[in-house]
């Protein structure tokens, strides 16, 4: 493709052209690491509960009103490619969440690497998942993950971590432009429409989360079986780095009797939605995993009660 606007969607190209290719480097990771310390201290908004798990791993949580019966529940896993960011940063996120599902909503501030690699991270969000589904408002039969970018890398790596373990049921799985593979590195992946997440980036995030563990067991594309796990969404962006990988995932998910939702935005870069939240592609991205999760959460509701046809 061309180095030029026509890469990219018409909602997006405008400020496609004013981004970098990348934010995270070798150079730049301490001090994107400090000021993802300093937004952790921000005092905490209205609405938002903090809850702190026996590891002292702490859990924005967002709560529906009007609901009285234990309800649907989503755990939310931020991105940053496994080094940076906060669950803060996705609060906005997390309440039009609860606005457009009526359902709980927890957001998990996992440790990051490399300070904290594998499976370090994965472990605060299997004991995050554990805390929300034993909730007294949530519905432990109807619990669904969901990240968006490492986020949900490591919400794949949870789902097959559940099913490994059996012992907290899923019934879905959100997979926004999820970062999956460690093998999507190299210069020939270079391309022009690549937008604060290139190919070096993720080399150096999937070495800092990986550390010396194998990646076989770490790293969700590389598992042979993907039998028996939830339900999934993915969505990724034509020009995202994950595009191919996001994809080849959805097959393998297929193939193995997973159903699998797979929304592909053309002209998209990674993390469009969040840079541009009210542009008409992203809207329509958020109204597509909204209507996968109200399908998923409503199913048996809509199945007929069979004690009345008898």
């Amino acid at each position: 493709m061309p180095n030029n606007a026509s890469v990219f969607h018409p909602d997006l190209s405008r400020v496609a052209r004013l981004l970098p290719r990348k934010i995270v480097s070798s150079t730049s990771l301490v001090l994107l690491q400090r000021m993802t310390a300093l937004i952790d201290r921000l005092p905490t908004q209205p609405g938002v509960e903090i809850l702190t798990l026996a590891s002292g791993v702490r859990i924005r949580l967002y709560r529906p009103t009007g609901v009285d019966t234990p309800a649907p529940a989503l755990l939310w896993i931020h991105g940053g490619g496994y080094v940076i960011g906060s669950a803060v940063q996705d609060d906005a996120l997390c309440r039009r969440f609860v606005s457009a599902l009526g359902v709980t909503v927890a957001s998990v501030e996992y440790r990051l690497a490399p300070q904290h690699p594998y499976p370090a991270g994965l472990e605060d969000c299997y004991a995050a998942l554990g805390r929300l589904a034993g909730l007294p408002a949530v519905d432990p039969a109807r619990v669904a993950i969901g990240g968006a970018s490492a986020g949900g890398g490591l919400a794949a790596a949870l789902a097959l971590l559940a099913r490994d373990r059996a012992e907290i049921p899923l019934i879905a799985q959100l997979l926004v432009y999820p970062m999956l593979d460690d093998r999507t590195v190299g210069p020939h992946l270079d391309h022009p429409g690549h937008r604060l997440w290139t190919q070096d980036s993720n080399a150096l995030g999937w070495s800092a989360y990986l550390g010396d563990a194998d990646p076989d067991v770490a790293v969700p594309a590389r598992h042979a079986d993907l039998s028996g796990l939830p339900a999934a969404w993915i969505g990724v962006g034509t020009v995202d780095l994950f595009h191919d990988e996001d994809l080849a995932y959805a097959d393998r998910l297929r193939a193995a009797g997973v159903p699998c939702d797979v929304e592909v935005v053309q002209g998209a870069f990674h993390g469009f939605d969040g840079v541009l939240p009210k542009s008409g592609v992203a809207q329509s991205f958020f109204a597509s995993q909204c209507a996968f999760l109200r399908r998923i959460f409503t199913a048996d509701d809509e199945q007929p009660d069979q004690a009345a046809l008898r």
